[in-house]
């Protein structure tokens, strides 16, 4: 009974504090009473969770008594008891509300309660820091960009701790920042480079979805949409190669480096469309990747050269020139002289389209290379040198290609029909979305052999006129729709699912064109086991769940 008196008392002198500080004009006078409020964070529960809302209420009169004030506060923030807790983060905001210095302290301490247990906890903790960043965006952001950043002097006990931390920050950012960017980036034009500044600042150590997120994120801001200006666009462009990591030297077996160059090629091929250049990824794609090619995994090969195939159509006349010798070299490897050798059609589509685009910014260099008699008046032309066995050799590997393109064409004809029966006999719905799974790889393993048969037929002649428009539709591109709006066919343009993962088409002598379906990895998936180990030094590329990179155990 002593024990509930006493309690009781502490409640009565709190209220009274309470009351005579409310009253007060110069509460300055009493900073007696406010002490003893502060005091009053280590009584029973019910003073505490008075406590907790009357050292907010007058903590901006008592600038003396700030740091006591503030650190008892945060005492209560992690208190044992739940109902303490929570007042205590609610009352956090209404502390800064007149003391704005104290937002960046009172924004560390609420992401590091993100992760909080109970519901009503997070719930508290995310509603005080929307109410920050109502107040004071700029601080706020800033505070929560310091918790995603690199890694460095951090013990491994601390980055596991931090890691955690990172991980409700980011999706706090992610599932409450971004939805209200119009409510909360105001000034826009102001808070739009601040953020996309905070963004670049914390982009050396994340995984692919972060990437992608943040990506996208920027993509939606005014600053870098449909009007953006050409250095905004070059920018968005900057941070991709950078991601890329561009000026590492490339080692085949870098499983993390060679998917990460090809996802962020992959992302940079919309803004090439948008006048972007392309030269430091084509760049690092001659000099690094393509003497390694043979090397890559065929998974990889086919990743990579459909994003040459996409990017080729923006290339400019120098990086044409330089990356043409690499592409005939794999056509004559790919595209062979007799029927009785294996073929990948896939890889033809994409280097003949590619071939076609970079020949047609600059045609003369055909020449040497395929043995084309095409005048420019240019001494590059080198009209006066004999390269009549290079014409032979490629228009046989071209004959060779087009008829084994029109045979496997034959053989996925007949099969449609077969699909067709099977289909009409099938009784599960398990068995009916198999055959659908094969009618859309062979409808996509046609629609490339096609396209290789339409790109052949004007390479015979010794001045051909290579294909520089993009009326082709390579097969892995969603079919523009019969009806209503075109749908764009323009590179880089968003792969279809149903071709994103299919036809890698081989076709021999003896097995009557037979197919082989390798499973293409969609950006951000295909994912194999083990990071960088080194170079950039921070998470692997691939989606493996938290603890991961430099120091985290073994981040799309």
């Amino acid at each position: 009974m002593a024990e509930a008196s006493d309690d009781s008392s502490d409640i009565e002198k709190l209220y009274e504090f309470n009351e005579r500080l409310s009253s007060a004009k110069d509460k300055s006078e009493y900073g007696k009473d406010y002490e003893s409020v502060i005091v009053a964070a280590n009584g029973s529960v019910k003073a505490k969770q008075l406590a907790a809302q009357l050292i907010p209420k007058f903590f901006k009169y008592f600038p003396q008594l700030a740091e006591q004030a503030f650190e008892s506060h945060w005492y209560l923030c992690e208190d044992e008891e739940l109902a303490v807790r929570i007042q205590a983060i609610r009352g956090l905001s209404f502390l800064c509300k007149d003391t704005p210095e104290y937002v960046p302290k009172v924004v560390d301490i609420l992401a590091q309660f993100l992760g909080a247990g109970e519901n009503v906890e997070r719930d508290a903790v995310q509603k005080a820091l929307m109410t920050l960043l109502r107040q004071d965006v700029k601080t706020c952001l800033t505070a929560l960009f310091k918790h995603i950043g690199n890694t460095e002097d951090r013990s491994a006990e601390e980055l596991s701790t931090w890691e955690s931390i990172r991980e409700k920050v980011i999706y706090f950012i992610r599932d409450k920042v971004f939805p209200l960017k119009v409510e909360l980036l105001k000034p826009r034009d102001e808070m739009e480079r601040h953020i996309t500044n905070l963004i670049k600042l914390n982009m050396q150590d994340v995984t692919a979805e972060e990437f992608n997120m943040f990506l996208n994120f920027l993509k939606s801001l005014t600053l870098f949409g449909q009007n953006a200006t050409a250095e905004c666009v070059h920018e968005l462009v900057e941070i991709i190669e950078g991601q890329a990591d561009l000026d590492a030297q490339f080692e085949v077996s870098d499983a993390d480096h060679i998917m990460r160059f090809i996802s962020c090629l992959c992302m940079a091929i919309p803004f090439f469309k948008r006048g972007a250049s392309s030269s430091k990824f084509l760049n690092y794609l001659n000099k690094q990747i393509f003497p390694v090619f043979d090397k890559l995994s065929e998974e990889r090969k086919l990743d990579l050269l459909k994003d040459v195939a996409d990017c080729s159509p923006y290339a400019n006349p120098q990086d044409s020139r330089q990356l043409l010798p690499s592409i005939v070299q794999l056509l004559k490897k790919y595209m062979v002289r007799k029927k009785i050798e294996e073929i990948n059609f896939t890889y033809i589509e994409c280097l003949l389209y590619a071939f076609h685009h970079l020949a047609h910014k600059t045609p003369n260099a055909t020449n040497s290379l395929c043995g084309y008699k095409i005048v420019t008046g240019q001494p590059s032309d080198r009209l006066g040198e004999d390269f009549s066995e290079q014409y032979r050799d490629f228009a046989e590997r071209l004959s060779t290609t087009e008829d084994l393109a029109r045979a496997v064409n034959k053989k996925l004809t007949q099969g449609m029909a077969e699909h067709n029966k099977a289909m009409a006999a099938a009784k599960t719905e398990e068995e009916k979305d198999a055959i659908k799974r094969k009618k859309q790889e062979a409808t996509s393993s046609l629609r490339a052999c096609n396209n290789i048969l339409t790109m052949c037929s004007p390479l015979h002649i010794k001045t051909p006129k290579f294909i520089g428009d993009q009326k082709i539709n390579l097969s892995w591109r969603e079919v523009p729709k019969p009806s209503g709006p075109p749908v764009s066919t323009v590179a880089g343009q968003k792969r279809s699912a149903a071709t994103n993962g299919s036809s890698s088409i081989m076709a021999k002598k003896g097995r009557g064109g037979g197919m082989q379906n390798p499973l293409l990895s969609k950006a951000f998936e295909g994912l194999h086991d083990g990071g960088r180990g080194g170079g950039r030094g921070g998470r692997g590329w691939h989606n493996r769940g938290r603890g991961r990179g430099r120091g985290r155990g073994s981040f799309h």
